[in-house]
């Protein structure tokens, strides 16, 4: 993808911005993807408003909780950046789905708004969020999706939902191009974990700076050095999984793919990185994954907590062959658990439990691994 798009530029970018405003519009949404970017720490919020990020232009944020006027006086900008006539550059960060405000105006209302004009009768009609993102969009830097109803729909848009919603992609179009001419860049999760999305708009200021390249996105517009992994592949657990052992109810130490965790095939790294300030993560503290931050979530990865049928399939193999791994690394971890002098006197002189010998087989075994070992080096001890 950053290939795709390097031919819209020739070498850096000529201006060098002291200021980027931010535009934070809701649609529907919980405003947990806020809670989560004010908990970030790598960078925090704070080092993104203050502009202490080296290289990195400062960050004016217009946000409708965090914000410290209101009224007219909070939409002005927004009102002169939908119009092109703010003055500075700016990027849209959306979050929460985009909803059909055209089934709403139905009806004469809608579904989610920001400030308000006056109609026909000189009354306060309430501005659409869709409307700010489309109008918009078409001056901003860059539009960023935070959080998985923004980036793919989400819970909003699940199955028989009443809102047609959808996502800032799928209301901007596959031919959406920024005034720099980047597709709308997507950062999923519900919620996202807060340094997900402060790091990804540091490296959009950086590159907007000409100071670092354009951040590499997959095909879906996912920061690719944040989601090329699967859950599975990061996870604290995914040793019970190789070794075929697994939870049997919640609370269990061993893999959660048999209750339902669909790590091995969701792109997240929330176990890497943790929930917060690398703390937590979901199956860090027992959750098994339902695939929060996939296009297909929810209803793909319904019912929740249940067995996925692919499973039954690749835990099996694991148990067959986990089985043989396992025994054969506890055979070497035992005899790992022994100095050289316990070795040679035949007892482990502890007083904490009886430390069992190994019997002729293992001993057999075990001499044969340690010529493998040492088969191209000398051993510890001997005189070669």
């Amino acid at each position: 993808m950053t290939q795709n798009l390097a031919k819209h530029f020739q070498g850096p970018i000529s201006n060098v911005f002291d200021v980027v405003h931010a535009f934070w519009i809701a649609g529907g949404s919980c405003d947990g993807c806020s809670i989560a970017t004010v908990g970030a720490t790598n960078p925090s919020v704070e080092n993104l408003l203050n502009g202490t990020i080296p290289g990195a232009a400062k960050v004016i944020l217009h946000h409708p909780v965090l914000a410290v006027n209101a009224g007219e006086e909070f939409i002005k900008p927004f009102r002169l950046a939908a119009k092109g006539e703010l003055g500075a550059p700016f990027v849209v960060l959306c979050e929460g789905s985009i909803m059909d405000e055209g089934m709403a105006a139905e009806t004469g209302g809608y579904w989610s708004g920001l400030g308000a004009d006056e109609d026909e009768n000189g009354d306060p009609q309430p501005i659409p969020s869709s409307s700010w993102v489309t109008r918009m969009s078409e001056h901003a830097a860059a539009v960023i999706a935070v959080g998985t109803c923004a980036t793919w729909g989400g819970i909003p848009a699940a199955a028989n939902n009443p809102t047609n919603s959808a996502s800032v992609m799928d209301l901007l179009g596959e031919d959406y191009r920024s005034a720099l001419g980047l597709p709308v860049v997507n950062i999923p999760g519900c919620a996202p974990q807060g340094d997900n999305i402060t790091e990804t708009i540091a490296a959009v200021l950086l590159f907007l700076n000409g100071l670092a390249p354009l951040p590499e996105f997959d095909e879906l517009g996912r920061p690719s050095w944040l989601f090329d992994e699967t859950v599975h592949r990061g996870c604290t657990r995914a040793g019970f999984y190789e070794e075929g052992t697994f939870a049997e109810e919640h609370g269990d130490k061993e893999c959660l793919v048999e209750i339902g965790c669909w790590g091995p095939v969701v792109q997240c790294n929330i176990n890497k990185r943790g929930a917060l300030n690398h703390a937590g993560g979901c199956m860090n503290v027992g959750a098994p994954c339902i695939g929060c931050t996939m296009p297909g979530f929810p209803d793909s990865f319904a019912p929740f907590y249940k067995t996925a049928p692919g499973t039954m399939v690749s835990s099996n193999i694991s148990r067959v062959t986990g089985t043989v791994i396992r025994n054969l690394r506890e055979m070497t971890m035992a005899f790992q658990n022994r100095t050289p002098k316990w070795n040679k006197e035949g007892k482990v002189p502890s007083g904490w439990g009886h430390v069992k010998e190994p019997n002729l087989v293992k001993k057999v075994m075990h001499y044969t691994y340690e010529k493998m070992q040492f088969s191209d080096s000398p051993k510890p001890g001997s005189k070669k």
